[in-house]
């Protein structure tokens, strides 16, 4: 596992070479899961927005409730992160 300080107020954690997570502040509201990206459907702050798009950069990502995000952040271990559950 590997945290990077993207800047004062954003943070990537990569757990291994397919899973990443980014937070804003100290909300995940981002993932990378293999080619799959992953972004919060909850509208956040202007500047959540703006480290999210940034972070983003346009890419095609399948939008998912704030929920699920610290669900799987906060509950399962780092290699479950990101698996779909029904």
């Amino acid at each position: 596992m590997k945290l990077k300080r993207i800047s004062l107020n954003e943070t990537e954690i990569k757990f291994n070479e397919e899973a990443t997570v980014f937070f804003s502040y100290d909300t995940p509201v981002a993932a990378k899961a293999g080619v799959r990206y992953f972004r919060t459907e909850e509208k956040h702050s202007p500047t959540t927005t703006k480290h999210l798009n940034r972070w983003l950069e346009d890419v095609k990502c399948h939008l998912k409730p704030q929920s699920w995000f610290e669900e799987r952040f906060f509950s399962y271990a780092p290699n479950d992160y990101l698996l779909e559950r029904p």
